[in-house]
Order: structure tokens, then sequence, then C-alpha cells
């Protein structure tokens, strides 16, 4: 697994896991989601993403997008 996947299926898993808890539990949950979706566009503009930092610090390998 390199980062650009581990990131994708992070984002992916904290989106369901807000629209999930945001179906069963609170709609404040979808707040969660909201965040995740805006710092995937910063991501995708700025190139700073926290998320590959910590993978990289993990020891993952680079990707082609977060290298």
């Amino acid at each position: 697994m390199n980062i650009d996947q581990a990131v994708l299926g992070f984002a992916g898993s904290v989106v369901l896991t807000s629209l999930l808890l945001g179906w069963l539990a609170s709609p404040y949950w979808l707040l969660l989601a909201g965040f995740a979706g805006a710092n995937m566009i910063q991501a995708a503009i700025t190139g700073f993403c926290p998320a590959a930092i910590a993978f990289r610090k993990l020891g993952l390998r680079s990707g082609a997008a977060f290298s």
C-alpha cells in the first residue's frame, strides 16, 4: 500500500462513517463529512495533506499524488 491508497481509504472511511453516524445518531455528524470533503478539495488545490504526512511518517512509500 502506498500513501495515495492510504489517504483515499482513510478519507472514504471518514465520509462513510460520518454518513452512518449522521443517519443513526445525530445530523451533526454530517459536519465531519463536510470537513473531510473540504480537506480533500484543499489538498487537491495546494498539495498539502496532513494525512499524507502522517502516513509518510508511519513508513508508507510515496505514490504519484503525495510524493
